[in-house]
């Protein structure tokens, strides 16, 4: 049994095109839209999943509406002589009234309900004509984007951002300074506390041996006494 007609309308219709340079993440947009009166379950496949990242990558589209689908080409080498042969399916089908699992309804469909649609992918490279065209509109389209107003609210900010920036320097400048002197005072008070430490040091060895000489002089004069006591008996 053939299937059934899709019934979304898809933009672009045939190809989806990526556009260079490919040096980075390239992304083509698709337009899905629903003309019916019913939801439309939809599910976008492509033949190198690798190559690609789909989002949203499936749903559910309601009566009247339309979603924008974001497919992006991940980086690679550029053989402008390779025609790609990446494809892309968009596969819907109708949702049922009493529709609460969407992967059961999936699984659950019969072939003669599924709509499919297939897009083939095209790879282009800017030709130099139009780079030089992009870069000499861009400043004119910009500037001339800017009225009186706007270019005076820049200036104004430009400004705000210098003094902000004088004024960090200048905290940063005291910072240091503040540092500098914290260190200094660090370093006079280590200086006086090692002084100290000497002092009670040199005091505490003078009043050792003074100690150890009064003991001395006392056994000393112990030792005679037992002398004298032994020759008065």
């Amino acid at each position: 049994m053939a299937r059934a007609e899709q019934v979304l309308v898809l933009e672009p219709q045939h190809e989806l095109k990526f556009r260079g340079p490919f040096t980075d993440v390239v992304t083509a947009t698709l337009k899905l839209s629903n003309p019916t009166d019913r939801n439309v379950c939809f599910k976008v496949k492509t033949t190198a999943p690798r190559r690609y990242c789909v989002r949203p990558n499936s749903g559910v589209i309601d009566s009247g509406s339309s979603i924008n689908v974001s497919v992006m080409l991940q980086p690679f080498d550029y053989d402008p002589n390779e025609k790609s042969k990446h494809k892309f399916m968009v596969q819907s089908m109708l949702a049922p009234y009493d529709m609460t699992d969407m992967e059961g309804v999936w699984k659950e469909a019969k072939p003669e309900e599924l709509m499919d649609s297939k897009l083939r992918c095209a790879f282009e490279m800017p030709l130099e004509n139009d780079k030089t065209a992009e870069h000499s509109a861009l400043p004119k389209s910009a500037s001339a984007s800017l009225d009186d107003g706007e270019v005076k609210k820049i200036m104004e900010e430009c400004k705000r951002l210098q003094m902000e920036v004088q004024r960090l320097r200048e905290e940063n400048k005291q910072i240091r300074e503040d540092d500098g002197l914290r260190k200094r005072k660090v370093t006079s008070m280590a200086a006086s506390h090692s002084s100290s430490s000497s002092a009670m040091a040199t005091s505490a060895m003078r009043d050792e041996g003074l100690s150890t000489r009064i003991l001395a002089l006392c056994v000393l004069f112990f030792v005679i006494g037992v002398i004298i006591g032994k020759l008065a008996l």
